[in-house]
């Protein structure tokens, strides 16, 4: 399961994944508009507000549908549908508001931001190279 953390601040978005039963565990229940703690994922003292998200297959998941599983809806707007002319409808399956373990991939925004940059904390995880630009 991946968990897509956007920095309105910063305009930059991390990706960090996780087993699916650790991260899954610990989102399923919750709605698009929760707060949840950074703890969950290793970003203590933030606050995370879930925005959405898609299941296995990449159907989008929609704020005004209520439930966990799939539906067949006639939309004008995104989540799930980009119309190309103003006015355009169609229907098409989205997946309900509610997290379920069917979720592959959470999108959250920051609101509330802890001590540490949100930078430092995703660079202890990788090891930078050196440049060689010597040239």
């Amino acid at each position: 399961m991946q968990v897509v953390i956007s920095d309105p601040k910063a305009g930059k978005a991390y990706k960090v994944e996780g087993k699916d039963t650790e991260v899954s565990a610990l989102f399923v229940g919750k709605q698009i508009g929760d707060i949840v703690d950074g703890d969950i994922i290793g970003l203590s003292g933030y606050a995370l507000e879930i925005t959405g998200g898609s299941d296995k297959e990449g159907v989008a998941m929609r704020k005004d549908v209520s439930g966990v599983r799939k539906r067949r809806i006639l939309i004008a707007s995104p989540p799930g549908y980009r119309p190309k002319e103003e006015g355009k409808r169609r229907r098409k399956t989205v997946r309900g508001n509610e997290m379920s373990t069917e979720i592959s991939q959470i999108n959250v925004k920051i609101t509330d931001y802890g001590l540490q940059p949100i930078e430092k904390l995703f660079m202890q995880g990788e090891e930078q190279e050196p440049s060689s630009e010597h040239k």
